[in-house]
C-alpha cells in the first residue's frame, strides 16, 4: 500500500486488548507494590510492542492502543479543568451488562490546561517511525450528554449557552495543543450521535427533559466551533459508536435521523462509522456526505467477535456504499476499538490481529 494522507484506506479506531503485563502492573500499582513511574515504564514497553504489531499488519497509522487508560472517555475527562469524577449510583447499562459505576460532573469553569495526555501522545509520536501517530479523545458532546444538566453546577453555569461556549473552546484548545505537540491525526470518539439514532434512546432523552433534535443541532454547533481555525494539515475524524463494552452494545438504529445534520454540516475531515451489523442500518444516509469534502471510514469488520468476515462480502458492501458516496472518499476499518475499556471485548489477541490484517488485505486489493 502507498502511504496516504490520513485517514488511510486501511485504518483503526484506536484501542487494543490490554496485554497481561499491563493488567498485572495495574493490580500492583493499585496495591502499592509499584509506583506511577514503574507503571508507566511497563506501559511504555507495551505501547512500543503494540505499535510494532500494527505496523507488521500493514497499517500506516498507529495508536497507543489506549493502554494508559481504563476507559475511552473518563480518563480524558479527568485531565480537564473544571471536571470531577465521582462514584455513580449505577454503571452505564449495556445490552445485558453494566460498566463500573462512575460519572463526571462539571464543578468549575471548563478548560483544557496542561493535559497529561499530551505527554502520552508525544511518547507515541517518538516511537511511531514511518507510520503516522493517531491520538484518540472523546468528543465534546459526550461530556455534556453523560450527565446532562444535573451534572453541571448551576452556580458555575446558570445558563447552558455559556457552558456550550466553554465546551467548544476547551476542545478547540485541545485540538491546537495536540497539534503543537506534533499530532496530525486526531480522532474524536462519540457515542451520542448513535444514541440520537435510536428510538429507545430518543425516548429516554425526552423523558429526562431534552429534545433529541435540538441536541443534534447543539452538538453540531459545538463541534464546528471547536474546529474553527483547525490547521489545514491536521486531520480530525469523528467516530460514531453504538457502545462497546465486553462485546455488548447500547444503541441501535440507522444514521437517517441525524444524517443531514451530521454528514451535511459537521466540518470534520472523516467519519468513522459502524456498519458491522443490521443495527447500523443501510448506506442510504451517506448521500448527505459532501462530495469531495470528507472521507467515510466504514467499520465493516466487527471487533465484538473473533470470527473473520468473508473478504468478498466486505468488498461487496464497499461497492454498495459507493452508490451513495464516491469510492474515492471511502476507507475501511474495524467497527470500533477492541477494548474501549480495560476489560476488552470477547476475542483473543490472535483474533484481534487477524482482524487488522484482514482490513489491510482488503484495502490493498480494493484500492
Amino acid at each position: 500500500m502507498q502511504r496516504q494522507h490520513a485517514p488511510n484506506r486501511a485504518d483503526v479506531v484506536g484501542s487494543f486488548l490490554r496485554p497481561d503485563a499491563i493488567k498485572q502492573a495495574r493490580v500492583k500499582f493499585a496495591s502499592g507494590e509499584i509506583d506511577a513511574r514503574q507503571l508507566r515504564a511497563v506501559e511504555d514497553e507495551a505501547i512500543r510492542h503494540v505499535v510494532e504489531q500494527q505496523c507488521a499488519c500493514g497499517l500506516q497509522v498507529v495508536t497507543d492502543g489506549e493502554f494508559r487508560r481504563a476507559w475511552w472517555h473518563f480518563d480524558f475527562f479527568d485531565g480537564l479543568q473544571g471536571v470531577e469524577r465521582y462514584d455513580a449510583s449505577q454503571g452505564i447499562q449495556f445490552n445485558g451488562v453494566q460498566t463500573k459505576a462512575h460519572g463526571v460532573r462539571v464543578t468549575s469553569k471548563l478548560g483544557f490546561g496542561s493535559h497529561p495526555m499530551l505527554d502520552d501522545f508525544r511518547y507515541l509520536q517518538s516511537i511511531s517511525g514511518s507510520a503516522q501517530a493517531k491520538m484518540t479523545i472523546p468528543s465534546p458532546s459526550v461530556l455534556h450528554f453523560r450527565g446532562g444538566r444535573k451534572d453541571i453546577d448551576l452556580t458555575v453555569y446558570p445558563e447552558l449557552d455559556a457552558y456550550f461556549d466553554d465546551l467548544a473552546q476547551t476542545w478547540r484548545d485541545a485540538i491546537h495543543a495536540f497539534y503543537a505537540a506534533g499530532c496530525r491525526n486526531l480522532q474524536l470518539d462519540d457515542t451520542v450521535w448513535a444514541y440520537l439514532c435510536s428510538d429507545d434512546q430518543r425516548r429516554q432523552i425526552r423523558e429526562r427533559g431534552d429534545d433529541p433534535d435540538q441536541l443534534a443541532r447543539t452538538y453540531a454547533q459545538v463541534l464546528n466551533k471547536a474546529l474553527e481555525g483547525k490547521p489545514d494539515d491536521l486531520t480530525v475524524g469523528l467516530h460514531v459508536c453504538r457502545g462497546n463494552f465486553r462485546s455488548t452494545w447500547i444503541s441501535e438504529g440507522g444514521y437517517e435521523p441525524v444524517a443531514e445534520i451530521l454528514f451535511g454540516t459537521v466540518n470534520v475531515d472523516a467519519f468513522f462509522l459502524e456498519y458491522d451489523n443490521d443495527r447500523s442500518g443501510d448506506f442510504a444516509p451517506l448521500r448527505f456526505v459532501r462530495p469531495g469534502k470528507q472521507q467515510v471510514v466504514l467499520g465493516l469488520i466487527t471487533t465484538k467477535s473473533g470470527e473473520l468476515e468473508n473478504p468478498e462480502g466486505v468488498k461487496a458492501r464497499l461497492e454498495e456504499a459507493a452508490k451513495y458516496v464516491a469510492k474515492a472518499q471511502i476507507c475501511l476499518s474495524p467497527q470500533c476499538g477492541f477494548a474501549s475499556t480495560e476489560e476488552g471485548n470477547s476475542l483473543t489477541e490472535a483474533q484481534q490481529w487477524d482482524k487488522v490484517r484482514l482490513v489491510t488485505q482488503i484495502a490493498s486489493e480494493v484500492w
